[in-house]
């Protein structure tokens, strides 16, 4: 039987770009070892041309090197796009995120920030709306803590452990306003092992909003896995697709072909 979101909607597909300070795309495995793929502008517009649902866009070193994302990059990626564009990384103020959203950005994604100072979320979501705020979480697997699995949250890019644990975080973060996490598994980043399915129904099972699995995409296998099992909303992945392994649209009418509910 067809699988849907628990709220009825089509399961989105959305490839990721990382960014470096030089504005190109790039790609590791569990934050390291990052190889540069190509121009983010580009990608971003064949990556719409393939059917993607939704484009996220990441300055991942904008944090660890105290610096504001590539607003400029942004404008540029968002003037060519007509599909939902998510800008995260470096996002510490509101001002800064009401320059995102001026430039073309549909959503913003914060982490680190977040960590530092809980109330940017509800700043976000009482000045721009729940929708435009997205809590990214890098989780990182802890073992058991309270008789339960626990996940660590990271920051600044996976250099440095919180303490926190995820699903605690995660709440605190939706009871403040949060409209939607972006949930990487650290552990499986770059790996192309699968998804971590277990992290995230943990997390889509507790919280009463979208939950996007990040991590370790690899074949529809493991798309079909964290949309059944996993339970999340979307997936998101970027070595798959920036390698050519898979198109959207390939994979899109695979799912398909599995029962998966997406937007063909």
């Amino acid at each position: 039987m067809p699988t849907t979101a628990p709220n009825g909607f089509c399961k989105r597909i959305i490839p990721c770009l990382d960014v470096d300070s030089h504005g190109r795309t790039v790609k590791g495995i569990q934050f390291q070892g990052l190889r540069d793929i190509g121009d983010p502008v580009e990608m971003a517009i064949a990556y719409e041309a393939q059917g993607a649902d939704e484009l996220v866009f990441l300055d991942i070193s904008a944090s660890f090197e105290g610096r504001k994302t590539l607003v400029e990059l942004v404008k540029k990626v968002a003037k060519e796009l007509r599909i939902p564009f998510t800008v995260g990384g470096g996002i510490s103020s509101l001002p800064q995120v009401l320059d995102l959203l001026n430039a073309g950005a549909d959503k913003v994604s914060i982490n680190s920030s977040a960590v530092r100072n809980p109330k940017l979320i509800e700043e976000i979501a009482t000045h721009c709306g729940s929708q435009c705020c997205v809590l990214a979480i890098d989780a990182k697997y802890h073992g058991i803590r309270n008789e339960k699995p626990s996940w660590d949250v990271l920051v600044k890019g996976g250099r440095e452990v919180t303490g926190l644990d995820a699903l605690d975080w995660a709440t605190q973060a939706v009871n403040l306003g949060a409209g939607e996490i972006l949930l990487t598994s650290w552990d499986k980043d770059g790996t192309g092992s699968g998804f971590d399915c277990h992290l995230t129904s943990t997390l889509s099972q507790a919280l009463n909003v979208p939950v996007i699995a990040s991590g370790g995409a690899s074949g529809v296998e493991s798309f079909t896995e964290v949309f059944t099992q996993g339970k999340a909303d979307a997936a998101l992945a970027a070595t798959i697709f920036h390698d050519g392994i898979w198109q959207v649209s390939t994979l899109k009418h695979a799912l398909h072909k599995e029962g998966i509910i997406v937007r063909l």
